[in-house]
């Protein structure tokens, strides 16, 4: 435990450093090229946008608190859950991270071309993927998302955390039933026969 704690401890505020940073420039290296941006937050007071503002909001708080904790000691802060604080617990929290950063890296390049962060307004003319993972699920994205929420969870069992993974479900969840909606809309009978033969999730 007195080496894999530190490096937990240490990894966790690299790790999601690394994924704002990825996650920002990829973002801005898109919209250089194609000309609009690939993160859409809806009209403002709809749902997607809060989920948008909800999903900011922590994201900006776990980044925090994974920072600090590398200078400074604030479990007792966060309600550390002692029982579950141990070096299996901590090491099965890094493999989830790491097996949600490979799936959400793999899909967004699967995706190419029509990966959004959040429902595109525009009208233009987009592809409904229906093979590959998913033809297995019509939302493996947010499946490798919420992996992700539970490793951090386990890497950091505590009350903040918790906090976090019943946040994040939730709102992911319902973001979920938002997108399909407007796929919906966008694809109709095509949409309806992709949903009738692939489950949402599992």
């Amino acid at each position: 435990m007195d080496l894999i704690e530190p490096l937990v401890r240490h990894f966790l505020g690299i790790f999601f450093l690394m994924i704002g940073l990825q996650f920002s420039s990829r973002s801005l290296g898109l919209y250089r090229r194609m000309g609009f941006s690939h993160i859409n937050y809806g009209a403002r007071g709809a749902a997607p946008w809060w989920h948008r503002q909800t999903f900011n909001v922590f994201r900006a708080l776990i980044l925090g608190v994974c920072l600090i904790r590398i200078f400074a000691d604030i479990d007792g802060v966060l309600g550390v859950f002692d029982s579950l604080y141990q070096w299996p617990v901590l090491l099965s929290g890094l493999v989830f991270l790491l097996v949600s950063y490979t799936a959400v890296n793999y899909l967004q390049a699967f995706m190419h071309e029509e990966w959004r962060s959040g429902i595109d307004p525009r009208n233009d003319e987009r592809t409904l993927i229906t093979c590959g993972p998913f033809g297995k699920s019509r939302n493996p994205l947010f499946i490798a998302v919420m992996t992700g929420q539970l490793g951090f969870f386990l890497a950091l069992p505590s009350v903040f955390s918790l906090v976090c993974l019943i946040v994040g479900v939730w709102v992911v969840t319902r973001q979920a039933r938002e997108e399909e909606k407007d796929l919906l809309q966008k694809f109709g009978e095509a949409y309806e026969h992709y949903r009738a033969r692939v489950p949402r999730w599992f």
